[in-house]
């Protein structure tokens, strides 16, 4: 199974959408034939632009299962992200902008999640946690300025936790048992001032995977832990470098029920000595990197992207996919980095 924050979120509705049917986006391409590379069994996607109906998912598998990678099992929720109230939530005095959506965006639907799956999702036990407000998370930390609730009491009555949403969703796999893909996309804890919003909202999207694990009582909504999981996503988090809330992702790295495969790649280490910058202040290995951030105008490349499968799982391999200049499909990925996405897919096998 992977994850990939595939960067295909545009700037409107329907053109992703348009794109796709056009078939002559050369980052699209890319996208694909990493996709089609791996050829996971079942797929995270981040950063892709949900649509009612789907569409835009239906195209994409479409034009995967053209290259003979058939995914017979779609599913996608609408985001948080551009789900518009009539509150300035994120305290520039106006309303109505993309940061005072209930996630960041410019339209409903922006920059989504979707799954793909060969084996079938049991859509009728799916739980959407996307509706817990932040304030209601236990251990909970919201922003304040000058002692007061940033931006206003009203605002974080009504501010939910999730920028895109937390998923639960369950699939069952050939052997007959259920795997639970526990899935997200937390804010990147940036883009904010020094009330640190986005920061402590990534600390506490991420602390909800291990509060939900543990049980904890989550209001109006039953906590309880699956057996057998897998925490997949874009969680934009390092457990070292870069900003935000360091101890949140470690300590959910570190949860009893977790294993974290360590999944690695020769690209991220050398792209870190070649691009150097940001990148020799680093203390995570960088052949752990899964991004290739920009070093002139961000803390460089860092480990954000994640595949935790429970720890009654066997792991039987583990990798991100980031060939190095000698290694085959390096041009996927580019000297650059961004030729299809800065983000780079993370896979893991596992075994029953």
């Amino acid at each position: 199974m992977a994850t990939f924050n595939v960067s295909l979120g545009r700037d409107g509705p329907g053109l992703l959408e348009r794109d796709l049917a056009k078939g002559d986006d050369p980052q699209i391409k890319t996208v694909l034939a990493i996709i089609n590379t791996v050829r996971p069994d079942i797929l995270l996607l981040n950063d892709f632009d949900y649509d009612y109906g789907s569409v835009a998912l239906g195209l994409l598998a479409a034009q995967l299962e053209q290259s003979g990678l058939r995914y017979a099992h779609k599913f996608a929720l609408r985001p948080n992200s551009g789900m518009m109230t009539t509150l300035d939530l994120d305290g520039d005095h106006r309303t109505f902008g993309p940061g005072d959506a209930q996630g960041f965006g410019d339209f409903a639907g922006s920059q989504g999640m979707a799954i793909l799956s060969r084996f079938p999702v049991l859509t009728t036990e799916v739980r959407d946690f996307s509706a817990l407000l932040w304030k209601d998370l236990p251990g909970a930390k919201l922003p304040r300025q000058f002692d007061k609730p940033f931006p206003s009491d009203t605002a974080q009555a009504q501010q939910r936790l999730s920028s895109k949403g937390h998923w639960d969703v369950p699939v069952e796999l050939p052997d007959g048992s259920v795997l639970h893909l526990l899935a997200s996309h937390p804010t990147p804890p940036v883009f904010d001032g020094p009330e640190d919003r986005n920061g402590l909202r990534n600390r506490d999207e991420i602390r909800f995977w291990s509060l939900y694990l543990d049980g904890a009582a989550l209001a109006g909504f039953d906590a309880r832990a699956p057996a057998s999981f897998v925490i997949l996503g874009d969680l934009n988090a390092d457990p070292n470098d870069g900003e935000g809330s360091h101890s949140a992702i470690s300590n959910l790295l570190a949860h009893r029920l977790v294993q974290d495969p360590l999944p690695v790649s020769r690209g991220g280490v050398d792209a870190s000595q070649r691009q150097a910058g940001q990148n020799q202040k680093h203390t995570t290995d960088p052949s752990l990197d899964t991004v290739d951030w920009d070093e002139s105008r961000t803390p460089g490349n860092m480990r954000v992207d994640y595949v935790l499968p429970s720890s009654d799982l066997t792991v039987s391999g583990a990798g991100v996919f980031w060939p190095a200049p000698d290694q085959e499909r390096f041009e996927l990925v580019g000297s650059d980095g961004q030729t299809g996405s800065h983000h780079r897919l993370v896979w893991v096998d596992i075994e029953r």
